[in-house]
């Protein structure tokens, strides 16, 4: 199948485009960064998933993964308005099979810095929305919505002692994703998974559960 994924330069993008390469699958990675990724399989584009009007013509995706993000920095634009549009170009077509969100457990809780916590709940509710519109397909969307996960993104707080102590302390599991985990999981959101739609998915070791969040200042 051919694999769209955002975001795939570090992190959980890596590691779902890795998964996929391991599976014999064709994937297109876009990012702002360029990509280390050598594999026969793979094509990578150099883009800003804000700036619609640069983005590649790719088509007859089959499953597109919605993962680039970023933390306070122009938060709604790259979070939800740059989904809605990779969505909007590449996702509502007859050949989709599933389009997976990567969302936020603060999306849920609303625990952690405002611009944050409302793009990701707007794709929530965006997810919802694509699930109704590209069932007429038989096509599955998703958002699977992560806490804690051991990305660069999170250094700052995982090589503090005492914040690290505080954050274990409100982790029911007592420990955070790998990116691989979260991998898996999106996996079989989009490949094994031909049922589950317009759900959004907490996978934060019962973090949530706690509502409480804490960071670095």
């Amino acid at each position: 199948m051919k694999i769209l994924i955002t975001g795939t330069t570090q992190g959980i993008g890596r590691a779902i485009a890795e998964k996929f390469l391991k599976n014999n699958h064709e994937v297109i990675g876009i990012d702002r960064q360029p990509s280390s990724i050598a594999a026969e399989n793979y094509t990578h584009y150099i883009c800003d998933v804000r700036d619609r009007s640069l983005l590649p013509e790719i088509a007859g995706v089959n499953i597109l993964i919605n993962n680039a993000g970023t933390q306070n920095e122009d938060d709604i634009d790259i979070n939800l308005k740059g989904l809605i549009g990779i969505t909007e170009k590449y996702g509502i077509q007859p050949q989709i099979r599933s389009v997976l969100n990567i969302g936020s457990a603060s999306a849920h809780t609303g625990a952690e810095f405002p611009e944050y916590c409302a793009s990701k709940g707007g794709v929530l509710a965006y997810t919802k929305n694509v699930a109704m519109r590209i069932a007429k397909f038989g096509a599955t969307c998703n958002s699977l919505d992560p806490g804690g996960v051991l990305t660069p993104l999170n250094e700052c707080v995982m090589n503090d002692p005492v914040l690290w102590e505080q954050i274990m302390n409100e982790t029911p599991l007592k420990k955070w994703a790998t990116p691989e985990d979260i991998a898996e999981w999106a996996y079989f959101l989009t490949v094994v998974n031909t049922f589950c739609t317009g759900q959004c998915i907490l996978v934060d070791g019962g973090e949530s559960i706690n509502y409480h969040f804490i960071w670095k200042d």
